[in-house]
């Protein structure tokens, strides 16, 4: 990719815009813009928020397949947004498992259960267990973990650099969060309507215990896929397909 193109971003609609490109093995390319300017995320923040979830699975503090949500939903229902909530509300639309819902509430859901599990709110969780390990000093989250956080182009590099070569979460982890749970379910992704079907995938270690909840890390296990949030293009980061993780 030249660097060039990304000056294209120039002609966007709005009245600031920075982007920036990170390579497979997790260095950074290039960017272009205002890089340190921090911008709302919207649901940029999902991909965050799952990761920490992810940390938390590891560390113990969570099991993918516990109860969480809606009746008969677990925690891999919310991270996969087939718990069946709806969009915005906090009201059931569908059995767990039968449509993917794209669902800020679930995530919403899903930041609670994690920070009851851990006995620390979920924006501080995200802190310790994502943001600062990665540098991401620039970076918040101070209202829903599905759409409240704010970054910088070099803060979401980090994380970018982090999804592409994993050392917060086992590589394995990463990757299986990257594969679509519930293959071949119908539903609904915003700014994309009805899909048939509707797959995407989302959403890093020592054996010493975590320092946030004192459990020992647990070692990868073979389990399906989970996905936190399509990444869409925003003002503070570069566009990508709906089947990409963040």
């Amino acid at each position: 990719m030249s660097l060039k193109s990304l000056a294209l971003i120039e002609n966007w609609p709005v009245p600031t815009a920075a982007a920036g490109v990170v390579r497979a093995d997790g260095t950074v390319l290039g960017t272009h813009g205002p890089a340190g300017q921090r911008f709302p995320l919207a649901s940029v923040t999902k991909p965050l928020a799952a990761y920490a979830v992810l940390v938390a699975y590891e560390e113990g503090a969570v099991e993918l397949d516990e109860p969480a949500g809606p009746a008969g939903s677990t925690v891999r229902h919310l991270l996969a947004h087939t718990s069946g909530l709806a969009f915005d509300e906090h009201k059931v639309t569908a059995p767990p498992g039968e449509r993917r819902l794209y669902s800020n509430a679930g995530f919403e859901q899903l930041g609670d259960h994690v920070a009851k599990a851990t006995d620390i709110p979920f924006g501080e969780y995200l802190r310790q267990a994502v943001l600062e390990p990665l540098g991401m000093t620039s970076t918040t989250l101070e209202g829903s973990p599905a759409k409240d956080g704010v970054s910088t182009v070099e803060d979401l590099l980090r994380f970018a650099a982090e999804v592409q070569a994993p050392r917060l979460l086992d590589p394995r982890t990463v990757a299986e969060a990257m594969t679509v749970h519930h293959p071949g379910t119908k539903g609904v992704l915003p700014g994309y309507g009805h899909q048939n079907p509707n797959d995407w995938g989302s959403a890093s270690r020592s054996a010493t215990p975590s320092r946030r909840t004192g459990r020992a890390l647990r070692p990868p296990r073979a389990r399906s896929g989970i996905s936190g949030s399509p990444v869409r293009s925003c003002g503070s980061t570069p566009k990508r397909g709906p089947r990409a993780w963040p």
